[in-house]
Parts: structure tokens; sequence; C-alpha cells
């Protein structure tokens, strides 16, 4: 069984950066893709950020130009920067792959940015 472990997350004032690191307890075999989702309260699970195994990437509109996704295979990272009150929430990693196609979800990592 795949564990996907998250860290990085915490609190920062508005205009500031953090990091976050999801590390999987064993290399994913054919992985199609990792990405980094969000839930703010009150609010449904959203897409953040994707990249492919191929190294394309996507975003959400509202952090183009703030967020960048990467990996080294082993582990999906996001840096954050010109963090916004709006982007507090609690931050998941997923990835996508394996012989049976799975997703993988890590726990979670509350980021909190304060105005």
């Amino acid at each position: 069984q795949v564990q996907l472990v998250e860290s990085g997350g915490g609190l920062v004032q508005a205009g500031g950066s953090l990091r976050l690191s999801c590390a999987a307890s064993r290399i994913i075999p054919s992985f199609s893709h990792m990405a980094w989702y969000r839930q703010a309260p009150g609010k449904q699970r959203e897409l953040v950020a994707q990249i492919t195994s191929l190294g394309r990437t996507n975003y959400q509109d509202s952090v183009k130009g703030r967020f960048t996704i990467s990996t080294n295979n082993a582990t999906v990272y996001l840096q954050m920067n010109s963090l916004k009150p709006e982007d507090t929430a609690v931050y998941y990693c997923k990835i996508r792959g394996g012989i049976y196609n799975v997703d993988y979800w890590g726990q979670g990592t509350q980021v909190t940015v304060s105005s």
C-alpha cells in the first residue's frame, strides 16, 4: 500500500510564500499524473495544479503565475508565492498510477493566510 505524506503547510501573512511537499512511501510505477487539490471550509475540494508524467502542467486560473507544481517522480511539490487569504484551505496531494491506475491521496496539510 502506498502512502503519501504531505508537509510544508502553516500560517503565513498575505504576500508570503510556502512550499508544500508530498512524498510517496515508494515510487509509484507508471504514474499518469500528480496533483494538488484544496478544500476550504464549506466548499468542495478543487483542483489547484496538476503535472503529467510528460511534465505538462495546468493550473486553476486563480493561482496561475503564483503557484508552481513540480516533481522528481518520488515527491511532488507545490511552490506557492504571493499568497492571498483566499488561498486558505487544507491542501491534498494526489498521485494516479500503478498497475491499476488508481488514485492515492495524502492526509492533507493546512495552509492559512492571514490578511
